[in-house]
């Protein structure tokens, strides 16, 4: 991908586009892959970078949902264990099997979440990733090693599925990019176009250009609103008296390190002190806690894990976990958004749909809701639809089993697997320069060729492009990330041509981002005191 030819072609069309995607996270990105792969001609028009909302900060879960099974949602379980099959099948460099144990400590509790999750692994068909089974508390020791024992009776194993939300968000902007799409980030939506006057249908859109401030005039035949929790601020560009759809939904996480959990296994506490489930599960070396279920009542861009959350999910963490963590053991937190979708008065977010809203108002064609399993399907859906409103040629949907860009089983050395086919052509740059193949940070897994990489062919413009989601070093560890800024501005300055008061800028920038992803004991301390901008 390449940001420059992105706008080129933008700005030399002369004709119409197929469809216009507002959005570019999990949905946006599946749209513009299943449109540009039925042949239509597609434009993708991001705010800020690709995943940089919701889509990049899950809980890397690729599940059916056993909360959902609890609530009778058969319908949503099976369609997304049936998605979780094909992300495993189609992205296998970046999605993988993770088996789960759920400790229980009453009586008929593995009875109970035995059959349970009995009846989930069934519902996956031949999708199933392995047999549930029911294990003594001596086996359940021995497959959490570090897990409180008092009063454990047993446990219950089952299988799901782990991926990289942001990568995977990336293999399918350069999957959509390789099958023709044009992708922009950093091109904001201002304003819709219209046939004519107020109702009539809409027929493009004003977009600006936020590194240059160039603005565009777009035509499409069908424009597609696929922004998640800000999918109402679009529609109420088509129609400012739009009833909301979206309830906002802050879900946060603690990183921790390993030690806390080592081994292949991850926890899945069924019910917390809010009846949320809460998952402690091993992710890139590192220990995943989360999440949270707050309501919020605006969708801000930047959302901030609250301290209550951070308590909540320590809390809850230390009542399984034979160390219990502190607020100074937190190697970075984060939080996002979930576009749920609005039921009756009185419904909590725990209450609310997962499944997702999909209608055309004035030709404009919104979806919202769902989550990262059921991207795919919910892109087929979207497309049928648009491809209705256009009058387009009908194609049948090509992607159920459409290998994303990467692709690959081939065994790849840890660090560089995310980019799976492409990993040869990393290491190679790690060749061709010292810098490119020195690590930025001696507790990062990263080197200064994936920073050149993410440069040249993954529309990375800023550090914390680079660092928040074309690698997950924010995640991972926020203080050698915040250390670790000035060598990548360096790098990021050098491959897109920028100068030292950029450089500046980003590292400042991406500091006071960064410290955002710290408890607020770490955060007031994690600026290093002699912190210097390379010229």
């Amino acid at each position: 991908m390449n940001r420059d030819e992105a706008i080129e072609r933008l700005s030399s069309r002369r004709t119409p586009w197929d469809m216009i995607v507002i959005g570019g996270g999990a949905t946006g990105l599946g749209i513009a892959l299943d449109a540009a792969t039925r042949g239509y001609a597609t434009l993708l028009l991001e705010r800020d970078d690709f995943a940089q909302a919701t889509s990049s900060r899950s809980t890397k879960l690729l599940h059916g949902g056993v909360r959902y099974l609890r609530q009778g949602n058969l319908k949503l379980v099976m369609g997304a264990l049936r998605e979780r099959g094909r992300v495993l099948a189609n992205a296998p460099h970046l999605a993988s099997e993770q088996p789960f144990i759920i400790p229980t400590y009453k009586r008929g509790e593995s009875l109970y979440y035995g059959f349970g999750l009995g009846v989930y692994e069934r519902l996956a068909g031949r999708a199933s990733l392995g047999r549930s089974q029911r294990l003594s508390a001596a086996e359940t020791r021995r497959e959490l090693p570090t897990l409180r024992t008092d009063g454990l009776r047993g446990g219950v194993l089952y299988h799901d599925g782990q991926f990289d939300d942001a990568r995977l968000a990336v293999s399918l902007a350069s999957s959509a990019w390789d099958h023709g799409a044009t992708l922009v980030n950093y091109c904001q939506v201002a304003g819709l176009l219209r046939a004519g006057g107020a109702g009539t249908p809409v027929t493009g859109v004003m977009a600006r250009d936020r590194e240059t401030g160039t603005e565009h005039e777009i035509r499409a035949r069908v424009v597609i609103n696929a922004t998640g929790v800000f999918c109402d601020s679009i529609r109420r560009m088509a129609d400012p008296g739009a009833a909301a759809w979206v309830a906002p939904s802050q879900g946060a996480h603690v990183v921790l390190d390993r030690r806390f959990l080592p081994g292949r296994n991850a926890i899945m506490v069924p019910k917390t002190d809010d009846g949320r489930v809460l998952f402690i599960i091993p992710w890139q070396d590192r220990l995943l806690v989360g999440t949270t279920d707050m309501p919020v009542e605006d969708a801000e861009a930047e959302p901030r894990a609250q301290p209550v959350e951070i308590d909540f999910l320590l809390e809850h963490a230390g009542r399984y976990l034979q160390t219990a963590p502190r607020p100074q053991d937190v190697l970075s937190v984060f939080a996002g958004l979930r576009p749920l979708v609005r039921g009756g008065s009185g419904q909590g977010t725990s209450a609310l749909s997962r499944d997702h809203l999909l209608r055309v108002e004035s030709g404009l064609v919104s979806i919202t809701g769902g989550k990262w399993t059921t991207y795919r399907e919910m892109a087929e859906q979207t497309i049928d639809a648009a491809a209705r409103v256009a009058q387009l040629p009908s194609h049948p949907c090509r992607t159920a089993d459409l290998a994303l860009h990467g692709a690959t089983t081939d065994a790849l050395p840890s660090p560089l697997r995310s980019y799976g086919s492409d990993a040869g052509a990393v290491q190679a740059l790690a060749q061709a320069r010292p810098e490119w193949a020195a690590h930025l940070h001696p507790r990062l897994p990263y080197i200064g060729a994936e920073v050149e990489w993410a440069a040249r062919h993954e529309m990375a413009r800023s550090v914390q492009d680079v660092l928040a989601r074309r690698t997950r070093a924010l995640l991972l560890d926020a203080r050698a990330s915040i250390e670790a800024a000035p060598g990548v501005a360096a790098l990021l300055a050098g491959a897109l041509g920028r100068d030292a008061a950029w450089k500046a800028r980003e590292v400042a920038a991406f500091t006071a981002f960064a410290r955002g992803h710290l408890p607020r004991e770490a955060a007031a301390v994690a600026v290093p005191q002699r912190q210097r901008v390379s010229t």
